[in-house]
């Protein structure tokens, strides 16, 4: 990869979060039906983010839950090297709730297909909604974020990075152009 181009700063990151979850409740008030399950690895630490805004708010603890997505992949069986799979923790009593999948970055749109399938797995939601810190465009499917903290023009050939401080050691969404 060529030059790198800082698109979000640390402070963007963390008052991007807080708007997002100034958004959701919004939508869903109080959040009594409301779960948010984080896409492993970076979406399930933004998500914690996000619920913490949100008990900060609202007084009061959203339901959480982190689902790995790798087995329902359909690019799997092309990949170089053997998918790492992460735990999945879906909280009982999803029938009939409002699941809010978050995510890092939205891009071809696989990793959602992939998501909703495996959230099926788990029961039978009322609603599924999806939230992104970053949309980078380029679908090759029909998914659309309800929430979507940037949204950044890219090139098909660059990079979208987004460092996560529980995972990272920092907090910023990096561009990185093709050579």
């Amino acid at each position: 990869m060529g030059n790198v181009k800082t698109v979000m700063t640390e402070d963007e990151v963390r008052r991007t979060i807080d708007r997002l979850a100034f958004q959701v409740i919004e939508n869903h008030g109080e959040c009594e039906d409301l779960v948010l399950v984080g896409i492993q690895r970076r979406g399930v630490d933004i998500a914690a983010r996000l619920r913490t805004v949100l008990k900060e708010q609202l007084g009061k603890t959203v339901k959480f839950g982190s689902l790995d997505i790798n087995l329902y992949r359909d690019d799997w069986t092309t990949l170089d090297v053997q998918p790492m799979i992460n735990k999945t923790d879906i909280p009982a009593g999803v029938d009939g709730k409002t699941l809010l999948l978050v995510d890092d970055v939205l891009f071809t749109g696989r990793t959602i297909r992939a998501a909703l399938e495996a959230v099926l797995d788990y029961g039978r939601p009322s609603r599924i909604e999806l939230m992104v810190l970053v949309d980078r465009g380029h679908r090759e499917l029909p998914i659309q974020a309800n929430y979507v903290g940037k949204q950044i023009a890219t090139a098909r050939a660059e990079q979208v990075d987004v460092l996560i401080e529980e995972i990272d050691g920092r907090d910023e969404v990096l561009l990185k152009h093709a050579e």
